[in-house]
């Protein structure tokens, strides 16, 4: 046992040894690559770890802490009727306007609570698939037909492949049921009205406060965004009533918090940033101040820290292959998926649905990113399928699920979007 042991360790030593050796540091193709891995690693730091992944880890904090498992079970759970948990799973997309990263907090919340198999799947995939900003803007750039196809595809898909998981694992689904019985009689830690009212706030920060600029400086979307901070703000005035109202925290705590968010949007008028990252440390240490909340805390930092590190490496991956949002290329370079995705057979469609369910987007870029392929020749059909598989997906999302609810599933999954995403960019494809 030692000796295998000890000839794993030399065997590990040699490879990395020869990788370093014959590391082609010369080569522009690869330095470009690993230049953009740190780009796309350093935008997403940015652009998504504060504003979006951090108060979703709070909003998953309450579910843990604050939900019980019977109210979970009772709405989500194999017990529940069908029509009304994937229902509301498949429509949570309309409401949270969220990426494929942003939503593993809450999935991961709603899973581990004991949520059924089928409807937290169904979540998953609506949540960053048909947020409705996301729908208008693919109708007005991609054109009517490409909206109409995606919102249909996004909803059918999340029910079909929850209804397919739920059915493959049924056995196992059954005898998690059966425990769920045991805990309907379990009571909320306090009334649902109060837990729902925290709920909402948090979802109306994380919202708002990343509501994205829309391509015409007209109509109501745009309006949102010009105020989406004031709105943020508002949100924010509600937390800290909740703060004092019903989690009963001393109100010189909260007000001290709030000078000092408010204090640093004053100084600093034109970083909206700043005054954010003030309120969540205000808002950390407002909950640590009784041992109830400091349940919450330890639940949100819980989820971040199993979150965050396969989050970068999946981001740095990704950056490494197919390079970032600002136009640098990652090894792979754009020209061959371009050529690629042409015309409608059914390798452009499904080398579509791969590149789009390995690659990172975050909300909103898919449009203008195939707005650019689609231009460079690539087809309608190719089109919608990174649409249907690219906003539920991507590299860094999946190695998070794997964490969550184990490899098999996780394949299963991936191999359920991609394959139906191809067919329906084919389909599509014929019909228009």
């Amino acid at each position: 046992m030692k000796n295998n042991s000890e000839l794993k360790k030399f065997a590990l030593i040699l490879g990395i040894f020869f990788a370093v050796y014959f590391l082609p540091v010369g080569n522009t193709k690869l330095t470009q690559a690993i230049l953009e891995s740190i780009t796309l690693l350093k935008w997403y730091a940015r652009e998504h770890v504060i504003l979006c992944l951090v108060p979703a880890f709070f909003v998953a904090g309450v579910i843990a802490v604050f939900i019980s498992r019977a109210s979970v079970v009772r709405y989500f759970g194999a017990q529940a009727e069908k029509w009304l948990s994937y229902t509301v799973a498949a429509l949570s997309g309309s409401i949270l306007a969220v990426c494929s990263c942003t939503i593993l907090p809450l999935f991961s919340g709603i899973y581990r609570r004991g949520a059924g198999l089928g409807p937290a799947i169904a979540f998953l995939y609506s949540g960053p698939a048909i947020n409705i900003m996301a729908i208008i803007l693919t109708a007005r750039i991609l054109g009517p037909e490409i909206g109409i196809a995606r919102v249909i595809g996004a909803v059918f898909f999340s029910i079909v492949i929850g209804l397919i998981m739920q059915w493959i694992y049924r056995k196992e689904e059954k005898e998690k049921s059966e425990s769920d019985l045991k805990i309907f009689d379990e009571k909320e830690t306090r009334p649902l009205w109060q837990t729902a009212s925290l709920f909402f706030i948090l979802v109306g920060i994380l919202v708002f406060a990343n509501w994205g600029q829309p391509q015409t400086e007209t109509g109501l979307w745009f309006s949102i965004w010009t105020q989406k901070w004031l709105i943020t703000g508002f949100f924010s005035v509600l937390l800290a009533i909740v703060f004092i109202t019903i989690l009963r925290i001393k109100t010189w705590k909260v007000l001290v918090v709030s000078a000092a968010v408010g204090g640093t949007a004053i100084l600093l008028p034109g970083n909206q940033l700043l005054p954010f990252v003030v309120s969540i440390a205000g808002v950390t240490w407002i909950i640590s101040q009784k041992e109830e909340l400091r349940f919450w805390r330890n639940a949100t930092w819980g989820f971040a820290k199993q979150i965050l590190p396969l989050l970068g490496m999946g981001v740095m991956i990704a950056g490494f292959l197919l390079g970032s949002p600002e136009g640098g290329e990652g090894l792979i370079p754009s020209k061959w998926i371009a050529g690629l995705v042409g015309g409608n057979s059914l390798r452009a469609n499904l080398l579509a649905s791969i590149v789009g369910a390995f690659m990172y987007f975050a909300t909103l870029t898919e449009v203008p990113i195939l707005q650019g392929l689609m231009v460079a020749g690539m087809g309608k059909g190719p089109a919608l399928a990174p649409l249907l598989a690219g906003p539920a997906l991507s590299l860094p999302n999946m190695l998070v699920i794997v964490g969550v609810m184990g490899l098999k599933k996780t394949i299963l999954f991936v191999v359920l979007v991609v394959v139906m995403a191809t067919f329906s960019g084919f389909i599509f494809g014929l019909i228009v």
